[in-house]
This record gives structure tokens, C-alpha cells and sequence, in this order.
């Protein structure tokens, strides 16, 4: 290590997506399409949720930060790779890397720990109906948002430090369209075994144990559904959960897969398709996902036009 040229790196290149520069016209509009879908369909339900009074319970006070959460994680990345795409100025300063890191583990641990919390609201919901107001008070709900501010920033800050502490030499080119924890791993000429042990052990902390607790509280939905063999019931058990289960499969799969579970096959093509899963699309789904399969949306949707148009026509 000594011997190696620790010139001080001012400024990182993002390599951005693997495309043939013919393409590139072609991938810009279509991620430009995707981000504008993401934060109108954000926005949208986190305006419904506030305007509309029947959308004030514990499900849609975590549906709306859920949104929030999806919003900014999305801009966390996406106008960096769309302006690098259109200037061809690939270059992020050192201190402007750290902060995207940052923020992008942020947003995806608060996304974490939001699908545990609506996870626990659709479980108390129905498997003790009778109780759910009482079990998910206000109080609870909003203890569990600050809880989920709280560690998020614990975690984000923790790798962002350890990440500073880092020395980077020659090569500052990052194969990714962010700054990537992992591939700024690669980069260092310092040892990061530290980095990669607190990696494992706070990804199993964010990640698996929350995963678990999702699995599970599912588990016993699906088995307090089957004690009452009702085929309104069950109807009303899966489409509820359906699209919650949805979005978690996508969330979790692709990050547990792309940091807890690497492959030493897994081509630099790979990993940026599984990074723009997470980070582009999933965000996007999200306001589908849970307004089209949604009748309480799809209601307050209708409601709010409904008044809108009402002066005209009278």
C-alpha cells in the first residue's frame, strides 16, 4: 500500500448506464418519463392522503411518507444520471459522492423500515380488527416513524464515515450511474475490511431482520385467514396485501441480492440493471401499484375531482 501513489481524488466519474451511445437519445427520454411518472404519482398520493379525510388512518399515514420516501429516493439519483446523460460531464465532486451516499442510504433504509411498520398496520388490521384502533394510535404510529428517522440517519451517517475515512489513488472512475457504497469499495487503496464487516452486519440489521418480520407478520395473516374460511374474507386478506407484498418482493429482492448475496459472476451490466430495479422502477410502481388496486384511492381520487367540478356545474 505504501508504494502506491496516494495522490489526494478531488472528484469522482460515474461511468453511468452501460449503453451504446446510439441508444443513449433513447434511454434519456425513456428515464426522464420514468422520474416525471415517479414524482407526479408520489405527489399525487401524498396530496390525496392530506386533502382527503377518509384517508386519515394508520395504513395511509405510512402509504404517505411511504411516497415521500419513494420521491426523494428517486432524486437522490436519477437528475444526476439525466444531467450527466445531457452534458456529458460524468464528474461528481468527493464531498458531492459522500452526500448522494449518504442520502441514497437514507431514503433506502426509511423505505426499509416504513414496509416493516405498513407490514405490522395490514397485520394488527386483520388479525385483531376489533382492537386495531386501539393498538395503532396515533402515538404508536408517529413513535414509529420517528424511530424509523432516527435509525436511518444512525445507519446512513455510520457508512458515510467509515467511507470518509477511506484514501482513494489513481483510478476515481465509479462503474455505476451513483455512488455506489460497493463500488467505491473497489476504488479505495486502503484496507476496508472494517467497511465490509459493518456492511454485513448492518445489512443483516436493516435488511434480513425487517424482511423476517415482514415475511412473518404475512405468515400470520395468511394463517388467521385460513381459520375462518370465508371467501369474502380471504378476497378482501389477499387484495390487501397483494400489492404491499408486491413492492416488497421488488425492494428486497433486488438489494438483498445485489449486497448481502454477490455473485464474483455478476457483470458490472448486472449489478446497474439490479441498482435501476430499486432505485428507478420500484418508486415508480409504487403509486400504481397502490392507487389502481386501491378502492379507498380510487375513491378519494374521485372525490376530489367530484368537488372540484361541482361550482361548474351548477
Amino acid at each position: 500500500m505504501t508504494g502506491r501513489n496516494q495522490t489526494i481524488i478531488s472528484e469522482f466519474l460515474l461511468l453511468g448506464l452501460p449503453t451504446e451511445p446510439e441508444h443513449q437519445g433513447l434511454f434519456y427520454t425513456l428515464l426522464l418519463a420514468v422520474y416525471v411518472t415517479t414524482v407526479l404519482g408520489n405527489l399525487l398520493i401524498m396530496f390525496l392522503i392530506r386533502v382527503d379525510p377518509h384517508l386519515h388512518t394508520p395504513m395511509y399515514f405510512f402509504l404517505s411518507n411511504l411516497s415521500f420516501s419513494d420521491l426523494c429516493f428517486s432524486s437522490v439519483t436519477v437528475p444526476k444520471l439525466l444531467q450527466d446523460m445531457q452534458s456529458q460531464d460524468p464528474s461528481i465532486s468527493y464531498a458531492g459522492c459522500l452526500t448522494q451516499m449518504y442520502f441514497f442510504l437514507f431514503f433506502a433504509d426509511l423505505e426499509s423500515f416504513l414496509l416493516v411498520a405498513m407490514a405490522y398496520d395490514r397485520y394488527v388490521a386483520i388479525c385483531f380488527p376489533l382492537h386495531y384502533t386501539a393498538i395503532m394510535s396515533p402515538r404508536l404510529c408517529l413513535s414509529l416513524l420517528v424511530l424509523s428517522w432516527v435509525l436511518t440517519t444512525f445507519h446512513a451517517m455510520l457508512h458515510t464515515l467509515l467511507m470518509a475515512r477511506l484514501h482513494f489513488c489513481e483510478d476515481n472512475v465509479i462503474a455505476h450511474f451513483f455512488c455506489d457504497m460497493s463500488a467505491l469499495l473497489k476504488l479505495s487503496c486502503s484496507d476496508t475490511r472494517v467497511n465490509e464487516l459493518v456492511i454485513f452486519i448492518t445489512g443483516g440489521l436493516i435488511l434480513v431482520i425487517p424482511f423476517l418480520l415482514i415475511i412473518t407478520s404475512y405468515a400470520r395473516i395468511v394463517s388467521s385467514t385460513l381459520k375462518v374460511p370465508s371467501a369474502r374474507g380471504i378476497r378482501k386478506a389477499f387484495s390487501t396485501c397483494g400489492s404491499h407484498l408486491t413492492v416488497v418482493s421488488l425492494f428486497y429482492g433486488t438489494v438483498i441480492g445485489l449486497y448481502l448475496c454477490p455473485s464474483a459472476n455478476n457483470s458490472t451490466v448486472k449489478e446497474t440493471v439490479m441498482a435501476m430495479m430499486y432505485t428507478v422502477v420500484t418508486p415508480m410502481l409504487n403509486p400504481f401499484i397502490y392507487s389502481l388496486r386501491n378502492r379507498d384511492m380510487k375513491g378519494a381520487l374521485g372525490r376530489v375531482f367530484y368537488k372540484k367540478k361541482t361550482p361548474f356545474s351548477l
